[in-house]
């Protein structure tokens, strides 16, 4: 079969690999959608060694077959599934409360860069990564959901309650829209911050209340006259890039989560230790907290299928990734 690999010399290409066939306690998942998320982009350039491994770590799709040993109620042919895409010992505290990721056995497998991704028509994966997908959202959803939506996710959710508060979102790129759009589900006054006002355009469409554009606006003036004061309580930084803004309105007991890559925070403790603030990161989410994430989408039927802003096949993958390496607005799917 045709799948997407990185030489990692910013070049993309397609190439032959096996087709998969599940062994003892594994799946064969026919890929539906499989997502584009700017972490590729690391391994695309070889910031992030990937190997000889099939890109893509935003799978969803149906299961093709299964594997000796896997139980019918964990898998059927059939069945529309989510991946979470992260490989772990299975038997460790993390991996057992749903963080694969933070596996403390091992270093964690991650589809796209150690293990094969999602970007072929097939993908085997252990059965324990499945998670059902719900039937009101589509497969381009399902992956969104799979990293980059559930993304901003994890990250309101280390912030805790957030309902009735006002939120600042520093990125509206996927992951912010992502971020914007929840937090104005959950009941935050969201304020969204960008340089580009296509991006903060589409903001206003995910529920922003209001938007600034850092690049032409003093951040404290401006949220002084949204908000009555120059600080926030809360904020959710995207891009990597607004982190010493970030800092600059977090008001006295503020809490901030920083997603954003690859980033870098830096602040006098002198100067900063009477705000009693409280700084977060967060890596993606748990397993547990995806399938609640595409759960809240259904529920609240969000408009998430509209992150995405171009769709290829497969046959287009260098072009695709020559479009998103040049920070195109949105995000990008391969369907199948």
């Amino acid at each position: 079969m045709k799948a997407v690999q990185f030489p990692g010399d910013g070049t993309t290409v397609l190439t032959e690999v096996p087709d998969p066939v599940a062994g003892p306690g594994e799946v064969v998942v026919e890929i539906r959608a499989s997502g584009m998320c700017g972490s590729d982009l690391h391994m695309r350039n070889g910031s992030l060694v990937a190997g000889e491994v099939v890109q893509g770590h935003e799978p969803c799709g149906v299961v093709a077959s299964v594997g000796a040993g896997v139980l019918p109620q964990v898998a059927r042919v059939g069945d529309r599934v989510m991946i979470h895409h992260y490989v772990g010992c299975t038997a460790c505290p993390s991996c057992r409360s749903g963080w694969p990721q933070l596996c403390e056995s091992a270093p964690a497998k991650v589809m796209g860069q150690t293990i094969d991704g999602g970007h072929a028509p097939f993908i085997k994966v252990p059965a324990q990564t499945l998670l059902p997908l719900p039937d009101a959202l589509s497969f381009k959803a399902g992956a969104a959901v799979g990293c980059g939506t559930g993304t901003a996710w994890g990250g309101l959710r280390r912030l805790g309650d957030i309902a009735g508060q006002t939120l600042v979102v520093f990125g509206q790129g996927p992951v912010g829209l992502s971020g914007t759009m929840f937090a104005a589900a959950l009941g935050a006054d969201v304020i969204a911050v960008d340089i580009d006002p296509v991006r903060l355009a589409r903001a206003e469409s995910f529920g922003a209340r209001a938007v600034i554009n850092s690049a032409e606006e003093d951040l404290p003036s401006r949220l002084e006259e949204l908000t009555g004061s120059p600080t926030v309580p809360l904020v959710l930084e995207t891009s990597g890039r607004a982190n010493a803004d970030a800092l600059r309105v977090l008001g006295t007991w503020g809490r901030v989560c920083f997603l954003g890559l690859p980033g870098h925070v830096e602040f006098d403790v002198q100067q900063q230790y009477k705000k009693q603030w409280t700084l977060l990161t967060s890596w993606t989410m748990s397993s547990i907290e995806q399938q609640r994430c595409a759960e809240f989408i259904a529920a609240h039927d969000l408009p998430i299928d509209d992150i995405f802003t171009r769709s290829w096949s497969l046959d287009q993958a260098a072009e695709a990734y020559d479009w998103f390496a040049g920070h195109a607005d949105g995000k990008g799917v391969f369907e199948f």
